[in-house]
């Protein structure tokens, strides 16, 4: 664990989940803008630039928080005993307020309602099968790396992230917090809020499931 205090690593998880998350849903309102109707070409607008911001927030703020910026990141270390039950549940509220500021942010910047409600349907067992694949490819780019090239962290992860935009039924979210913090964008990227639920659910198994696999792997090691 880093050796700041617990409040510079809050600050550094809210920091750049919101930096994320005003990453993913900008991109997004800016691809769909620009793409006259091709949402393959919005998509791929808003891979690239989510792909991107994870490389550099990672390197910027590793250092201090490990930068999860995810709940799900933070609940696989805690099932791994490397963060305790307190710091974990702070880093998890702060990680879903940063996402909502991020929200927040993206819309004001394009002249847009502040608060919304989505109304995407992202629904069904075959996208709730792709977030539990893309979860499990996250934490497998971190859990693996971490053992062999922790300095690799940040490109596995921007480019695990931009290969699940277009590999997964359900465009990767893999991020409890961004998963919430989209429920709140009407635009390209977000999610209804009856399908958070399931989707943070299907995540969460697949960060238990990658603790067990990792652990069964490298045991004896």
């Amino acid at each position: 664990m880093s050796d700041y205090t617990l409040t510079r690593r809050l600050a550094a998880e809210a920091a750049g989940t919101a930096i994320l998350v005003g990453t993913v849903v900008g991109s997004g309102i800016m691809g769909a803008a620009l793409a006259s109707g091709n949402d393959a070409v919005a998509l791929l607008g808003n891979t690239i630039a989510t792909g991107a911001i994870l490389v550099v927030l990672i390197m910027v703020f590793g250092p201090v928080s490990g930068a999860h910026f995810n709940p799900a990141v933070t609940f696989a270390f805690f099932l791994k005993r490397d963060i305790a039950l307190a710091a974990a549940l702070a880093y998890i509220v702060v990680q879903i307020a940063g996402g909502l500021v991020g929200t927040a942010l993206a819309h004001a910047m394009f002249e847009l309602e502040i608060v919304q409600a989505s109304t995407h349907v992202r629904a069904g067992a075959p996208q709730w099968l792709g977030e539990f694949l893309a979860t499990f490819a996250l934490l497998a780019s971190i859990l693996a790396l971490l053992r062999t090239r922790p300095e690799a962290i940040p490109y596995a992860v921007g480019l695990v992230i931009t290969a699940g935009y277009w590999w997964t039924s359900s465009t990767s979210f893999a991020n409890p917090a961004v998963t919430i913090a989209r429920a709140f964008t009407d635009t390209f990227a977000g999610i209804r809020p009856d399908d958070v639920g399931p989707f943070i659910a299907a995540q969460l198994i697949a960060a238990a499931s990658a603790i067990g696999f990792f652990g069964w792997m490298y045991r004896g090691e």
